[in-house]
């Protein structure tokens, strides 16, 4: 049985993440925007803890994660949260697991949703301004680059850990549209399976990149250790949040 916190976790992907991980017997922590977010009443019984912030606030960042501190170090965190477009979209996309993981009790293992827009997401970080991702062309497929960069630095300097990014495919979700050609339960069995699978059974290990339980091979900027350490320093003064020394 592990301890997980799902973020973003009162619909879509992040809903359905946590009742099967609940349904199977472990202990879930939902989280939501606020308690107007869950409409299903029944499913607070289901879960271990239900805990609220807003991501896009970073003052509420910060207090997820006393809030999370306060439950105990977790088994996973699933950073599932996401916004598709709008202010917000570094803020939670990026900026939140970011702030995380810096200030809770490191986990066993740290997943991140990433996508397969994540390919065309842009290497220059020189004019990234985290609080303004209008001004970028695609901010977007931005954010989903940098997530994933983040998640496989963890993995190469928290090596008593694991760290995965996950593509969940293009599933019909709010934010996919009912149109969305891939499979809803599809979109959500590989970061159960990495949050709480034997770790013999993941390979690799830690550092992968996954769409549908198949390692596949990110964009390359993601692996660069110089484009990691660029990003982090961006993150480090938008946030005024630093990762320990030899993190990252």
């Amino acid at each position: 049985m592990s301890l997980v916190l799902v973020t973003g976790a009162s619909g879509g992907l992040g809903l359905a993440t946590a009742t099967a991980l609940a349904d199977a017997g472990h202990d879930v922590v939902l989280h939501a925007r606020d308690a107007s977010r869950v409409t299903d009443k029944s499913l607070l019984s289901r879960m271990r803890d239900v805990v609220y912030a807003d991501l896009a606030d970073l003052d509420e960042i910060v207090g997820l994660a006393r809030q999370a501190n306060r439950i105990g170090r977790f088994d996973a965190v699933i950073h599932n949260a996401g916004v598709l477009n709008g202010p917000e979209v570094f803020a939670v996309n990026i900026v939140c697991p970011y702030v995380l993981t810096v200030l809770m009790t490191p986990p066993g293992r740290s997943i991140v949703l990433s996508s397969s827009m994540h390919m065309s997401g842009s290497t220059d970080l020189d004019a990234v301004d985290f609080s303004r991702p209008g001004n970028r062309s695609r901010p977007y497929e931005d954010s989903k680059l940098y997530v994933t960069a983040f998640a496989l630095a963890l993995a190469e300097s928290r090596t008593d850990s694991l760290a995965h990014a996950v593509d969940p495919g293009w599933v019909p979700t709010r934010m996919g549209g009912r149109a969305a050609p891939d499979s809803l339960e599809e979109g959500h069995r590989t970061q159960e399976w990495l949050a709480t699978a034997d770790e013999s059974e993941i390979s690799p290990r830690s550092g992968g990149y996954w769409y549908h339980r198949r390692s596949r091979q990110p964009h390359p900027a993601a692996r660069s250790a110089q484009f990691q350490r660029e990003l982090m320093d961006k993150l480090e003064a938008h946030t005024g949040f630093v990762l320990p020394a030899g993190t990252v």
